[in-house]
């Protein structure tokens, strides 16, 4: 089997809210995802997913922290693998005044809690992501911490 290709995924928060936005090419087609894609040669997982959250949504960022990784093949319909990647998703911060306008394999970008992501058609790998995110913004709120 070929190695896996490096790709990342930023994820970034407004309260309770996640930025999504809806694949137009594979893999994932015209699923919700967060912005991200395919790290260029030479290039590090952390600055790959901020450079993808710039083209995707125009929104600058700062401080990527890796959150998961995942090894990611998809298959085909008759089970073949089509691509494997292996991903890298990071939080990142991001000014809140900054306005997601889709750009580059992106549409429609939107701020979604994880109560909306649940009824959106998804990868298994952003929905766990998301799940996990809520719990952390959860946890800081009970601490009386207010998330960005």
């Amino acid at each position: 089997m070929p190695q896996p290709r490096p790709a990342s995924s930023a994820i970034v928060t407004r309260g309770d809210r996640m930025l999504l936005v809806r694949r137009k090419n594979p893999p994932s087609a015209d699923m919700f995802a967060f912005p991200g894609g395919k790290a260029e040669p030479g290039e590090r997982p952390e600055d790959a997913a901020l450079r993808e959250l710039l083209e995707e949504t125009g929104i600058e960022a700062r401080n990527p922290q890796l959150f998961a990784t995942y090894d990611l093949k998809p298959e085909t319909a008759s089970g073949a693998a089509s691509s494997h990647y292996f991903l890298s998703v990071f939080l990142v911060e991001a000014d809140h005044t900054a306005e997601a306008v889709a750009n580059d394999d992106a549409a429609d970008p939107g701020w979604y809690t994880v109560e909306e992501v649940r009824d959106l058609p998804v990868p298994p790998s952003v929905l766990e992501c998301c799940e996990r995110v809520a719990k952390q913004l959860h946890s800081l709120q009970n601490r009386g911490m207010k998330p960005q």
